[in-house]
């Protein structure tokens, strides 16, 4: 006869265990990838909204030389491209996304039988072209995957749709969310964002001693905190014109990461004197801004509505077994890959109230990361589910060119989609279908 101390003993040794595991399953690294055999549930079909690769700067060399004592490094590619080492690293993300996708039964692990089954459309710009073919590559090497994407230059309705003419955007409104958002008060963001800008300012006021420290006759750098802050109504395709110190250190911010990830010797990477640490604290200037730039309801849903649309129509199309108006998939489709930009991602997050932590980051939309939604459905039943994920090499998987596997991934988190998902991290097809529809406007829909 066991004592009754003894069953406690028992009891709560099962509730640690029980704790444990729990705990563990939890951590972003320890959640295994959905398999097919759980519930009873088939892989039908997996949307990916990637970013392109790590890209040289977009502005033109020199444009923050005035903010620095010393000039911002040289790229070996032209502003905006996809670099080499960008290219290395979307192939091994490609390579990864087949052993995981496989691994869910959606593909085979190997060989060109599903080419036929995956489509990849990327923007026009050279860095999303040729991020689409490295994904490829990795992808389904040797098996030849065609790359969807208009000529260079020409904007796409799918990821510039207000360029490309879809829909007529209301400024002033665009103007009064974001003003609404600040306080009427653009000024005051460089206070809500001191720490980080005098931390920023810190490094590019600072100088190495050598050949290329100026001397001390040599005129102070023009100070972010300089530069004048306004809001108005934006030009051509730019729905509103915000012009800060915040603004301005964002893109400092961002080519600082595309330095670091790009590999640079740390000597380069912000003068030698950024490491991860401070690296993580100057990304926080760019989400900032971009949560207001981007993720402000308006805006996020002028330019995410005719790309929301065409993705749930391609998922709508597998659910119902017969070819839909709108779908970028073909019948039998089982992945589709759009390859864009930042402001995509955040758009889309802005319209449906998506938000993520990853990598130590939170909503940061870093070079190669991608927004997942699997279509499951029950099998011998009519029953679908989404599950909605974000995923991103950390910053020193891109740096060392860390080569990928479900047994050393890049970041995996789920992301609950207000409106729908439930306990389990599931939307309910319907509930889906519901929440991306009030979640994009018809008036800018192509």
């Amino acid at each position: 006869m066991h004592s009754p101390s003894g069953g406690i003993r028992q009891i709560a040794l099962c509730f640690c265990l029980s704790t444990a595991f729990t705990l563990q399953a939890q951590a972003p690294n320890a959640v295994p990838a959905k398999t097919a055999v759980e519930k009873d549930e088939e892989l039908r079909l997996v949307v990916m909204v990637s970013r392109h690769g790590v890209r040289s700067p977009t502005g033109k060399p020199g444009q923050l030389n005035q903010y620095s004592f010393e000039p911002w490094p040289a790229w070996s590619v032209p502003p905006g491209y996809l670099t080499a080492h960008g290219a290395h690293l979307m192939t091994l993300f490609g390579a990864y996304d087949r052993e995981q996708l496989a691994a869910q039964g959606l593909i085979a692990p190997s060989g060109c039988g599903d080419a036929g089954h995956i489509r990849i459309i990327a923007d026009s710009d050279q860095r999303t072209r040729e991020t689409g073919k490295a994904l490829a590559a990795g992808l389904a090497p040797g098996c030849a995957l065609e790359i969807s994407a208009l000529a260079e230059g020409t904007a796409d309705p799918l990821f510039h749709s207000l360029e490309a003419g879809v829909g007529h955007p209301d400024k002033l409104l665009a103007t009064a969310a974001v003003s609404g958002r600040i306080g009427n008060n653009p000024q005051g963001l460089s206070e809500a964002y001191r720490p980080q800008l005098e931390a920023l300012e810190d490094i590019l006021r600072s100088c190495n001693p050598g050949a290329t420290c100026p001397s001390a006759a040599t005129a102070a750098p023009q100070s972010i905190f300089d530069i004048p802050s306004s809001i108005a109504q934006g030009k051509s395709d730019h729905l509103v014109e915000l012009h800060t110190p915040l603004s301005v250190a964002s893109t400092m911010a961002e080519n600082l990461l595309l330095e670091y990830t790009e590999g640079m010797e740390a000597a380069k990477v912000g003068w030698g004197r950024v490491d991860i640490g401070k690296l993580r604290e100057f990304l926080q200037l760019h989400t900032a801004n971009e949560d207001i730039s981007q993720r402000t309801s308006y805006i996020a849903r002028a330019q995410s509505s005719n790309l929301l649309i065409h993705i749930l129509q391609s998922m709508e199309q597998e659910a119902a077994s017969h070819p839909v108006t709108g779908a970028l998939t073909r019948p039998g489709d089982r992945l589709l890959i759009l390859v864009g930009h930042d402001t995509n991602l955040a758009n889309i997050a802005g319209a449906l109230g998506l938000s993520w932590l990853i990598d130590g980051r939170r909503d940061d939309t870093p070079p190669g990361g991608a927004l997942v939604l699997e279509l499951w459905k029950v099998r011998d039943t009519e029953e679908y589910s989404v599950r909605t994920f974000y995923e991103a090499q950390t910053l020193d998987q891109m740096r060392n060119a860390t080569p990928l596997s479900v047994k050393t991934p890049p970041e995996r988190v789920p992301v609950f989609v207000p409106g729908c998902s439930q306990a389990d991290g599931s939307c309910k097809w319907n509930a889906f279908q519901q929440t991306v529809r009030a979640g994009y406007s018809s008036a800018f829909v192509e």
